[in-house]
């Protein structure tokens, strides 16, 4: 293999920022005896040499993949860390957009303006107790072109994405950066592998970056998608209005409401076990079993589906499973359980063969005698974990548990559909942005407790983009700007959901009210008819605008023959031209307002893409090609 010590070159790639051209530094080791920033590195005896290959992948231009080792040809050096693919930008502007999805406790957004003085680490392992994981890729775009880099790798690796704009700097840097579990002697004669990277030049946003990324990793590295179940994109209502302490007959009273409404899918929600652990019926269910038949056949019994809420690999302490079961327990280095903080749990070891008899029971459980139709697999300690020292942890090293997590999920979505073969399963790793390793093992993807109707629409195009195949459920509606976004999650392609309660809520209810007023169930008719009649969460997503640069926010779905653009504001006013990327020059269209109480039809030329609009929040048309 030649040994290469240049920088990367982006000549091949459709990269323009001119003078602003990304630069790109070599990378370094981080070692006791001294930062090794060039190679040959000679000092003191050492002499470290750096060896690399750039493939440039056939048919995706701008996109090369590196690999890269390093070789002790002198005394013995101590590495502690290295870094990989550091990367500069000089900003065109006062903010340049990055995509950064990492987890933390603070559930930020997973695409965020970077502006003078940012600074974010982007550590792929456990950031918080229960918090870590995400995916493996950083991106930073301008208005005319971006620069992405990240792993192709079989697994999620532990390392660190940092992003930094430096006060009184002139430009952005962004790398990965991994520290090794524990610092490693290379003798004479030792090599060092690295992980294998990537740099992407691109145009327009994240969408173009993560869509290649997990084009490459589905045709190399054996990742494979789940296409959805047919009926993972029907519109979901979710008990979950009712909270923890929420009745039998709360659940059955409000069924036919939900029914007439147009729902097909009915989620039990938290509340019913005995314990996070202990997960057969608790007091509410004096029938045990039985009970909870009895809710799944008057789900049934209305033509709709029912989906169980479920946090698995959490055991409360005290439950009678870790009594009998102690030996599921992760272990950290030292010999502790892992703590959950949100479930006051600990975790349950996801690489042992102790754990997968016991999950295999639930899953019997939950699917066949309680006739459950699907899974809502809930919670942001599903995204990672730590290293699991403990005897039964099934690897080689305890460092594979979080990288083998994901395998657990695979095992229950296999199992699932053995039981039921249309099972919809969902796993909802709250706030978190999502390992991407878990992806394969779902049917739909959720919104996963948004803090905005933007990151409603942000998560939606990350997972069209990662996985085009997926039905994405854009959870309650309660959950978005205002508690009524319908807007957000149709004109993106979502599946709708609510958690109303009817006829009065639950009182001890800690959120609410989530009481159907007759306002709330016009509201709910409307969009209900319009998302049934037009079917977008079904429709292809198009990437034909730039996140954070083109203003309103835009995205477009094409859908039998049709394409429907939406525009968004949040809660600002908007006069003034829209264009309407993606039609055809030669054609003519009728656009129809087809969510305005009255709707408005006119006709677009698509030599001339541009129209005037005046709206707040949200602007939703259709365009249709006329013969």
């Amino acid at each position: 293999m030649k040994k290469v010590f240049y920088l990367l070159s982006l000549s091949a790639a459709v990269f323009c920022l001119n003078a602003c051209a990304p630069k790109m530094d070599t990378e370094r080791l981080i070692c006791a005896e001294a930062d090794m920033q060039s190679f040959p590195f000679s000092e003191n005896g050492m002499r470290v040499t750096k060896h690399q290959t750039i493939t440039p992948v056939e048919g995706v231009d701008g996109l090369e993949v590196i690999e890269t080792f390093f070789v002790n040809e002198g005394a013995p050096v101590t590495v502690k860390a290295y870094e990989l693919c550091r990367t500069q930008v000089m900003p065109q502007d006062t903010v340049v957009w990055s995509l950064q999805p990492s987890s933390t406790v603070l559930r930020k957004d997973w695409v965020l303006p970077v502006t003078e003085g940012f600074f974010q680490r982007n550590y792929l392992g456990m950031n918080n107790t229960d918090y870590g994981g995400g995916i493996p890729v950083v991106d930073m775009w301008q208005r005319d072109g971006g620069v992405a880099i990240g792993l192709m790798e079989p697994v999620l690796r532990m390392i660190s994405m940092p992003v930094e704009w430096k006060r009184y700097d002139k430009k952005v840097t962004m790398a990965l950066h991994y520290d090794l579990p524990k610092p490693k002697t290379l003798q004479t004669g030792d090599t060092l592998y690295c992980f294998k990277a990537f740099r992407f030049a691109h145009q327009g946003d994240y969408f173009n970056t993560l869509r290649i990324f997990s084009d490459y990793m589905q045709a190399h590295l054996g990742v494979q998608m789940q296409p959805a179940e047919p009926e993972a994109f029907e519109p979901v209502w979710c008990a979950w209005g009712y909270e923890r302490t929420f009745t039998i007959n709360e659940v059955v009273g409000t069924l036919d409401k939900v029914a007439e409404l147009g729902f097909r899918w009915v989620d039990v929600d938290d509340g019913y076990q005995i314990a996070e652990g202990d997960w057969n019926t608790n007091s509410r269910f004096p029938g045990g079993d039985k009970d909870m038949r009895r809710m799944t056949d008057e789900i049934h019994k209305r033509g709709m589906k029912a989906k169980l809420w479920w946090a698995p690999l959490a055991a409360d302490p005290g439950t009678k499973i870790l009594k009998e079961h102690p030996e599921m327990l992760l272990r950290t280095e030292e010999e502790a359980p892992e703590f959950i903080t949100w479930w006051d749990s600990w975790y349950l070891s996801p690489v042992s063969k102790a754990t997968d008899a016991y999950t295999s029971d639930l899953l019997k459980m939950f699917l066949e005698r309680w006739n459950f139709d699907g899974l809502k697999i809930d919670g942001q300690h599903l995204n990672c974990c730590l290293p699991d020292y403990g005897e039964t942890a099934d690897v080689a090293s305890p460092y594979e548990a979080p990288e083998q997590m994901p395998t657990y999920f695979g095992k229950v979505y296999a199992q699932a559909r053995q039981y039921k073969p249309d099972a919809v399963v969902q796993v909802c790793p709250c706030g978190c942005a999502v390992n991407y390793f878990l992806i394969p093992h779902i049917n739909q993807a959720v919104a996963s407790d948004p803090e905005s109707s933007r990151q409603v629409r942000m998560k939606r195009k990350a997972y069209a983009a990662m996985s085009p195949v997926l039905a994405y459920y854009g959870d309650h509606v309660e959950l978005t700007d205002h508690g009524d976004d319908f807007a957000s999650q149709i004109g993106t392609g979502s599946v709708i959901g609510t958690k109303f309660t009817w006829p009065k809520d639950n009182p001890d209810v800690k959120d609410g009210p989530f009481v159907l007023t007759p306002e709330r169930e016009a509201l709910i008719r409307k969009w209900m008819k319009i998302y049934k009649e037009n079917n977008l969460s079904r429709g292809v997503y198009l990437n034909l605008y730039t996140w954070g640069f083109d203003y309103p926010e835009a995205h477009v779905i094409r859908q039998n023959d049709a394409l429907y653009y939406a525009f968004y504001t949040d809660d600002a006013d908007y006069e003034g031209t829209l264009e309407l990327r993606g039609l055809d020059p030669e054609a003519e269209y009728t656009a129809e307002e087809y969510t305005a109480d009255e709707p408005r039809t006119f006709i677009v030329k698509g030599s001339e893409p541009r129209i005037e609009a005046k709206f707040t929040r949200n602007y939703l048309i259709k365009l249709t090609k006329n013969q």
